[in-house]
């Protein structure tokens, strides 16, 4: 079995965070092991606490995994402080394995969930050991600096981020107006972008937990990365097409949809 690691918070309403990422790597056949970094207190409505786990704790949960049963690829997601993100760093450091980082930093109900110096650690840390980045727009506004509100705009900050030695960049288009989301993988040979109509919906928790443990799950070294982006967002367009209504806010996905 394809075995993922994820290293991100726990989400208790089940549809982001830990939680999202363990249903989508197994729902896409693949084998999944946790290394939490942080437990929150939230529903479909918002994030109401967070709690930090202790960096050595976190080192310690991934090591337990990867020295025993081991890891084909690595996905991070909330990370939100600089002490973790050393931790985390090292751990990226040692494994040497295909690594998706989600820069998680702020909740779809609108809750930080990076303290502001960590985005500096985010970008020195991070992007250099990011074989896959996976900003939103304003995620990756916050990494360059720069403005994003066109796919010109977003062409220069895939160019500054890959610049920032992320090995390849997918930015999310879904923030920026128009009748299709237009997402863009940035490698070093170049651009890939991709189009879907847009969904008419509230119910998109987790979507980019979903779609970045959905790359980590699909991806092999056989398979283009251009090939890995496209399924997994196919599977992310079902799942939220799917979705099944829950709670009063941002409802989740379907993530079993497959099935």
């Amino acid at each position: 079995m394809h075995r993922v690691l994820i290293i991100a918070g726990s989400d208790p309403s089940g549809g982001a965070g830990i939680q999202a990422d363990i249903k989508t790597v197994t729902c896409l056949g693949g084998y999944a092991m946790t290394a939490i970094t942080a437990l929150t207190v939230q529903n479909t409505l918002g994030v109401s606490d967070v709690m930090a786990v202790p960096p050595d704790f976190i080192t310690a949960q991934a090591m337990a995994c990867l020295d025993d049963i081991g890891a084909d690829a690595i996905k991070t997601g909330m990370l939100a402080d600089i002490e973790v993100m050393e931790a985390v760093s090292l751990v990226l450091e040692s494994a040497h394995i295909f690594t998706v980082v989600d820069p998680v930093m702020v909740a779809k109900g609108g809750h930080a969930l990076m303290k502001d110096r960590a985005v500096d650690a985010m970008k020195a840390l991070m992007l250099p050991l990011a074989d896959l980045l996976t900003p939103n727009t304003p995620e990756a506004m916050a990494l360059t600096g720069l403005r994003i509100e066109n796919e010109d705009d977003v062409r220069k900050a895939g160019a500054a981020l890959l610049g920032m030695g992320a090995k390849n960049v997918l930015i999310k288009g879904g923030h920026l107006e128009g009748p299709e989301v237009v997402d863009f993988l940035f490698t070093a040979e170049g651009e890939h972008r991709f189009t879907s109509e847009r969904i008419d919906t509230k119910h998109t928790h987790g979507t980019g937990c979903t779609l970045a443990s959905a790359c980590a799950a699909l991806t092999r070294a056989a398979r283009p990365l251009q090939e890995t982006v496209g399924l997994a967002r196919d599977y992310v367009g079902g799942a939220i097409l799917m979705a099944p209504g829950l709670g009063e806010g941002h409802g989740p996905l379907r993530h079993n949809w497959l099935l």
